[in-house]
Parts: structure tokens; C-alpha cells; sequence
């Protein structure tokens, strides 16, 4: 542990080197790269005179189609769209997780699935049994469904069980995202999932399925932030359209964004 500290205050030192020196040369849009920071992004691209290019925008997103009429054709649309844009992953169900990873192998794109969804009421043993199944198949990163009736009914140690049911079986290099389902919390219980997620040693908290009554807000991705500090990333899904809420939600502290309209966000970077 101490010697991953270590790497991130390393690591951290230098971002805030490459920010200081982008403002001392380029203005107000260093300014706005050191918002973007100070709000907990971990995936800011700096160049001379301007924020990150269109390429370094599509590394922050997860190109993501899960809906339960996908078909192989739109899998294989959806990575081919992943490796021309260099997406940072695509984020399938796990019935596809295998198509993907063939499809993709050797874009530099990662497969990301679900786990527990869309409502995360399976028991943490199924969970783990989906973890492992779908990096057998080639998934990188796991994003599991947060089990929402156990945290509003105050069971805390089951629900921080449940994802290290999950953590647990992560494998060397993989990711795994707790999803809150954010519009089903309390502000209270937000903050208590984000904290629960961490002692489970999750990477990211997530806002939303994109299933469920609301996606990602600007106050959630903020409050989601502040509760977990630098410590985990933040994922933003469910309802980012356009370049403007990627940038709002980017700026309110999300590390990541998970859409299926990211090649739409893109373009507008690139224009």
C-alpha cells in the first residue's frame, strides 16, 4: 500500500508541475485545466494553447450499448465505432463480452461489462461467479450494480460484502465500478455507498444504469467526488449527450463517462 502511495503522489506531483507550467503559458485555459484537476480528473490531456484534442476526449469514455435487444450487428458496429475513435472501452452485457474482446483485440480498446444488473439484488456469490465468467471471455473492467435495497435498509456490512464479493475476484490489472443508481439514494446514502465502495477496494463509483428512473447530474458527480476524494475514479453515466455535458460533468469531478452517444461527443471535440 505504502508504495502505491507513493506512485500517486508521484504521480500527482507531476500533473500539478504540467498544470502550473500550462498556465504560466497558456492563460485562461490553463485555468480551466487546473479546475478540471482540483475537480479529481485523472485523464486531462495538456498541449501548448488548448485543452485535450478530440482523441484524448474519446479516452475518457466508455462507448457503451446495453440494451436488452442488441443485436451482433450493433456489437460489432459499437467496436468498430470503439477502435476508430479509440474510445476507452465498450461496455457490452455479458453475453457479448467474448464477440467484443475478438473484435477488439489488439485496438488498445478494453472490454468493460455489467455485473448485477440492472438491479444488483443478486446475491454476492452470482456476482462473483459473473465477475470471473466475463474475464475468462476477455472483459478488462467490471461495472456492478450496487445492491440498492440492502443500503436503504441500513445493512451496511452486506452491502460492502456484496462488492468485495466482486473485488475479490478482480484480476491483476482490471478495473471493477460500483454503480449507485443514483437517483434511487439520499444524498446520506450516496455518501455512505461512495465510503462502503472504497473499503471494498473498488476503483470508480458509478452514478447510474441508465435503467432506472435518472442518470448522472452535475450535484451527483460533485458530491460523488468530494466523498471519495482522489481516491477512486468517478464515472458519470446515464444521460451524457453532447460535449457540453461531458465537459459539465468533467468539470464537477467525473474521471470518466460512460455513453452511447460518444461518437456524436467526439465530433462535436473535433469541430
Amino acid at each position: 500500500m505504502m508504495d502505491r502511495e507513493r506512485l500517486i503522489e508521484k504521480i500527482t506531483d507531476e500533473v500539478w508541475r504540467r498544470v502550473r507550467d500550462e498556465v504560466a503559458t497558456s492563460g485562461h485555459r490553463g485555468t480551466e485545466i487546473a479546475e478540471l484537476i482540483g475537480a479529481g480528473a485523472d485523464r486531462v490531456g495538456l498541449r501548448p494553447g488548448g485543452l485535450a484534442p478530440a482523441e484524448q476526449v474519446a479516452a475518457l469514455i466508455d462507448h457503451t450499448l446495453l440494451k436488452p435487444d442488441a443485436t451482433r450487428a450493433q456489437v460489432e458496429a459499437l467496436c468498430a465505432e470503439a477502435a476508430r475513435h479509440r474510445f476507452k472501452s465498450v461496455c457490452v452485457n455479458p453475453t457479448w463480452v467474448a464477440h467484443a474482446a475478438r473484435k477488439l483485440t489488439g485496438s488498445g480498446v478494453a472490454v468493460c461489462t455489467v455485473i448485477g444488473f440492472p438491479l444488483g439484488a443478486n446475491v454476492p456469490e452470482i456476482k462473483a461467479a459473473e465477475a470471473r465468467r466475463a474475464q475468462d471471455e476477455g472483459a478488462a473492467e467490471l461495472d456492478m450494480v450496487i445492491n440498492v435495497g440492502r443500503l436503504k435498509s441500513g445493512e451496511h456490512d452486506a452491502v460492502r460484502d456484496d462488492i468485495a464479493a466482486v473485488t475479490g475476484v478482480r484480476r491483476r490489472g482490471n478495473i471493477v465500478k460500483v454503480i449507485l443508481e443514483t437517483c434511487l439514494l439520499s444524498d446520506d446514502e450516496k455518501r455512505i455507498a461512495c465510503q462502503l465502495a472504497r473499503a471494498a477496494g473498488a476503483d470508480f463509483v458509478k452514478t447510474s444504469t441508465g435503467f432506472s428512473t435518472g442518470g448522472a447530474t452535475v450535484d451527483d458527480i460533485r458530491l460523488m467526488r468530494e466523498a471519495v476524494g482522489s481516491a477512486l475514479g468517478v464515472k458519470a453515466s446515464g444521460g451524457v449527450r453532447n460535449r457540453d455535458d461531458l465537459v459539465a460533468m468533467v468539470r464537477a469531478g467525473a474521471s470518466r463517462i460512460g455513453a452511447s452517444a460518444g461518437v456524436k461527443i467526439v465530433s462535436e471535440s473535433r469541430s
